[in-house]
C-alpha cells in the first residue's frame, strides 16, 4: 500500500504539471472506488487547480471552488501524460487539463478514493481525527512517550495508528524500528524516553530518504512519471527473508495486526 513518502513523491510529481491549470474535462471510466464518486466530481469542468497538498496518506486538491480528496489506497498511483495517451487498463479517472496534459488516476485493485468536498477537507470525517505529521514540529519525542506511557500495545502498533501520528505504514515501520533498535512486538509502555527521541528521529530519517528516492516499489507503485521508487534497494529489514545485513543474524518474522514484521533479535531489543 502507498504510505507517506509514495504520496508526497506523487504530489511533488504531479503538483508542477497541474496547479494554476483550468480543468478542461473529467472523465470517469469507472466510479465504484472504496466509495463512489460522486456525480460532482464528473461536472468540474472550467474549475481551477489551486494548490496540491498532502496530509497523511492522503492528497488535497484546493479548487478555485471546492476541494478534492484523494487516496491511492492499496495500487493506486498517477500519472502526468499527453491527452493523447492511450487510456490504460484500470485508469479508472482522467483529468484534461488546459496546457495539453492529463492527469491519470490508475488503480487495478480499486480500493483508492476520489472524493468532493466543499469544505475545508481538513474538517472531512476521514481526516479530522488524524495524529501530527511525522515530519512537522508537533511529532516530538515528548508527544510520542506520553501516547506511548499509558499502552499495553506492540510499538509497531501504536506508530501505525493515524490518531497518533500519520502516513506510517507497515514497510517504514519496520524499518525506522529497526534503525532505533527497538522491536516491533515491546509493549509501548515499555519503551523509555530516550528509546522514544531515538525512534522519532529514525522515523524521520527513514521518511526523509524514502521521499528522496523517490519512495518504494514492491508491486504497483510507479512515480507521477512512471518510475519506480528506489528506496526499496535501502530496505535493510523489510521483506527480507536472509540475514541482517549489519550483524548477520537471521531475520526473524512474525505476523502483528495481519502485517508482516521483520526484525533482527540481535540488533533490536
Amino acid at each position: 500500500m502507498p504510505e507517506l513518502p509514495e504520496v508526497e513523491t506523487t504530489r511533488r510529481g504531479i503538483e508542477p504539471h497541474i496547479q494554476n491549470q483550468i480543468i478542461d474535462r473529467v472523465i470517469l471510466r469507472e466510479t465504484r472506488l472504496r466509495w463512489p464518486i460522486s456525480e460532482q466530481v464528473a461536472g468540474l469542468a472550467g474549475r481551477r487547480i489551486i494548490a496540491v497538498t498532502r496530509r497523511g496518506k492522503y492528497l488535497l486538491m484546493q479548487l478555485d471552488q471546492g476541494h478534492l480528496i484523494w487516496h491511492l489506497g492499496m495500487s493506486g498511483s498517477m500519472r502526468i501524460l499527453p491527452q493523447s495517451a492511450a487510456a490504460q487498463s484500470h485508469e479508472h479517472v482522467e483529468i484534461k487539463l488546459g496546457n495539453g496534459l492529463s492527469l491519470k488516476f490508475r488503480d487495478p485493485r480499486r480500493f483508492g478514493a476520489l472524493l468532493y468536498s466543499e469544505q475545508d477537507p481538513l474538517q472531512h470525517r476521514l481526516l479530522s481525527n488524524l495524529g501530527p505529521e511525522p515530519l512537522e514540529n508537533s511529532f516530538t519525542s515528548e508527544y510520542l512517550y506520553r501516547c506511548c506511557r499509558s499502552r499495553k500495545a506492540a510499538i509497531k502498533l501504536v506508530i501505525m495508528n493515524s490518531q497518533i501520528v500519520v502516513g506510517i505504514g507497515n514497510i517504514y515501520a519496520s524499518e525506522a524500528l529497526f534503525q532505533a533498535g527497538i522491536r516491533p512486538a515491546r509493549a509501548a509502555r515499555r519503551i523509555s524516553k530516550p528509546r522514544c527521541a531515538r525512534l522519532v528521529d529514525s522515523i524521520r530519517e527513514i521518511l526523509a530518504s524514502a521521499i528522496d528516492q523517490g519512495g518504494t516499489t514492491l508491486q504497483d507503485f510507479t512515480q507521477a512519471d512512471g518510475n519506480p521508487g528506489y528506496f526499496t534497494q535501502s530496505l535493510q529489514v523489510y521483506g527480507n527473508k536472509d540475514s541482517c545485513h549489519h550483524c548477520g543474524t537471521r531475520i526473524k518474522h512474525l505476523l502483528q495486526g495481519q502485517r508482516s514484521s521483520y526484525y533482527c533479535p540481535l540488533c533490536q531489543s
